[in-house]
């Protein structure tokens, strides 16, 4: 049955029928003054983040990814049992070598980027 056959049914027993909620859209304020950059061409927006995993024996190990979002091409990889803020800018900075500077870097508020 759709919607409106469900709503009528509620109305004819008396029911309350709930309203419709509007559909959240990502990562805006209620004043909408907060918009998702969408990267428009090759090294305008990289995206750092971290994973983590464990192996067979229960150790855990963490993988640094930094990606390109327009070309979804991953920059790099480094995994490591520790990464710490100097090797997130240890990475960064050979990818500024290498590549040259991106217009905006996103990240995650881990400690690492705090740091």
């Amino acid at each position: 049955m759709n919607h409106k056959r469900v709503e009528r049914l509620w109305r004819r027993e008396g029911l309350k029928v709930p309203k419709k909620q509007p559909k959240r859209g990502r990562l805006w304020l209620n004043d909408g003054s907060c918009v998702r950059l969408r990267p428009l061409y090759r090294d305008h927006v990289w995206n750092c983040g971290f994973m983590a995993e464990r192996t067979r024996d229960g150790r855990a190990f963490r993988l640094l990814t930094i990606i390109d979002e327009y070309s979804r091409e991953c920059l790099s990889i480094d995994v490591a049992r520790k990464l710490t803020s100097e090797d997130v800018l240890d990475r960064l900075m050979q990818l500024f070598v290498d590549r040259g500077l991106p217009a905006h870097i996103r990240s995650d508020n881990g400690p690492e980027f705090v740091a």
